[in-house]
């Protein structure tokens, strides 16, 4: 069972049996609660912080929890009118170049906790059993204890820090062209904010991934698809793109890229390159999950940034994909002028990277415990994969998987449109109906859509094998998905009269 259902059952009796003590009364002790319940003493110290943000309990510390004391009710504030926030956030949008509304659906679908017994197929990270959760907990506290830690760190990132993201990256990348980011997403939106203005056009894979979408959206830029195909962003129609629109930014996934899995080809790592610098544009390359590779995929081909001299790569890499979601610690290398507005852009909006969290990163990257969890995580995720694929080819032959990638954490797969082939079709909507159905069998899938900026010409899923418990989960999760496609076909055929 996962420990956020266990947190959820356990306060919910707590809840229950608060009527057995008076208030102000003494609850029994967090031991008795491990023993009684038979659960770690992490998810009754949950259960009981979660009460007590409630209001229902009170902890002291050294003496235990009481139920709290009744306080006389408040009176209920009169309901307020905020009708006018409707005229103040539309007023004179008509001018805007870019809609100053963010749809960010696509970025909650990965973030939203799926509700107890459903199965999370469509997760971002990883789960909580492949976690370096003890190292990371041992790297904070040996972090909180440095001289120093919990100063004001340099506003660019520790050196130390920088060094080794530096190291990792490769080619000619020193510290100096390191700047560290709280996470990901972060580093993306200081990225786009200092490259392109406000209504400009920025090329990105299609499809690609919907956080990105968001990002350039939320910064007014305008997303043009550049498709691709199993070998990364296709050169030639890249070259098109740029003559077309003028662009001077493209963002791609050179490596296991979300949501196709494709690494580009080793030939056209250098034209993207060309291409660009012809162009006079930006490279924005998101380095996501270089670490999460599989055992089975040999030798990585390096960043682009590595073999990028004239600064055309603007470099994004994160240690939080590896680690938890909490561990939001990542890099933005740069080259040339570049990097003092990525570096004001970056102190403007967050000032700088906590310094605990930079000493707890190069505590846990520094220890033996990092290169044990990375050869963990490459060999179960491996494993993963294999199973949901088998799992899918055996249930669900009538999806395509076009692509077996050997790093990530997801499979693209691609629904049948009937047109062609004698698998019945899911017809228009059928993506949505699927994603509907399958909730309601258990298991949460992220459907295709928000990975296009513009329309797709197929219908997909994306299935991630990371954030469930393990191979049994990812078996009963498939069966689910089974139930849920029979159900929308059975729907969808007896509108036409038939499955053909």
């Amino acid at each position: 069972m996962h420990e956020r259902s266990s947190v959820a059952e356990l306060a919910d009796r707590l809840r229950q049996e608060l009527d057995r003590y008076s208030p102000g009364g003494k609850l029994p002790s967090s031991r008795a609660l491990v023993e009684r319940f038979r659960v770690s003493p992490v998810t009754v110290s949950r259960a009981l912080a979660q009460l007590a943000a409630e209001g229902l309990v009170v902890t002291r510390p050294g003496a235990g929890a009481f139920r709290a004391v009744a306080r006389p009710a408040s009176p209920a504030a009169a309901a307020g009118d905020t009708s006018w926030q409707e005229v103040a956030l539309s007023a004179d949008g008509a001018a805007d170049l870019v809609p100053r509304s963010v749809d960010a659906s696509g970025v909650l679908v990965s973030l939203a906790a799926p509700a107890p017994g459903v199965i999370e197929f469509n997760g971002g990270y990883l789960h909580p059993s492949l976690q370096p959760e003890r190292a990371m907990a041992a790297a904070l506290s040996r972090a909180g204890r440095r001289p120093g830690a919990w100063g004001r760190p340099p506003v660019e990132g520790l050196l130390e820090l920088r060094e080794w993201f530096a190291r990792s990256i490769g080619g000619a990348v020193t510290a100096a062209g390191v700047l560290i980011t709280a996470g990901g997403q972060s580093a993306l939106t200081t990225a786009l904010r200092a490259l392109a203005p406000p209504g400009a056009p920025v090329l990105v894979e299609s499809p690609t991934y919907p956080g990105m979408l968001a990002v350039a959206r939320a910064a007014g830029l305008r997303p043009v698809p550049v498709p691709v195909d199993a070998d990364g962003v296709r050169p030639q129609l890249l070259a098109g793109a740029f003559r077309a629109t003028g662009a001077r930014v493209f963002v791609c996934q050179p490596l296991f890229q979300n949501p196709t899995g494709a690494v580009l080809a080793p030939e056209r790592r250098g034209e993207v390159l060309r291409i660009a610098r012809e162009a006079g544009a930006f490279v924005v390359e998101d380095d996501f999950v270089r670490r999460l590779v599989h055992e089975d995929a040999g030798p990585l081909p390096r960043p682009l940034a590595a073999d990028d001299p004239d600064g055309v790569v603007v470099h994004v890499c994160s240690l939080t994909k590896a680690t938890s979601p909490s561990f939001r610690v990542s890099a933005l290398a740069a080259h040339g002028p570049v990097l003092e507005r990525l570096r004001a852009i970056q102190i403007v909006d967050t000032f700088f990277v906590p310094r605990p969290l930079q000493e707890a990163a190069l505590e846990l990257v520094g220890s033996p415990a990092w290169p044990r969890h990375l050869r963990s995580v490459s060999a179960e995720l491996g494993a993963r994969r294999d199973a949901m694929t088998a799992a899918l080819r055996l249930r669900l032959p009538e999806l395509a998987l076009p692509h077996i990638p050997a790093g990530g954490y997801h499979l693209w797969l691609r629904l049948p449109d009937g047109t062609g082939g004698t698998s019945p079709a899911f017809g228009p909507g059928g993506e949505s109906a699927l994603t509907a159905a399958a909730l309601r069998a258990g298991v949460a899938v992220t459907p295709g859509r928000p990975y296009f900026s513009a329309e797709p010409s197929a219908s997909h899923l994306r299935l991630s094998f990371a954030a469930v418990a393990g191979t049994g989960e990812i078996t009963e999760g498939v069966r689910r998905l089974r139930a849920a496609c029979d159900e929308v076909l059975g729907q969808a055929g007896r509108g036409r009269g038939s499955f053909a």
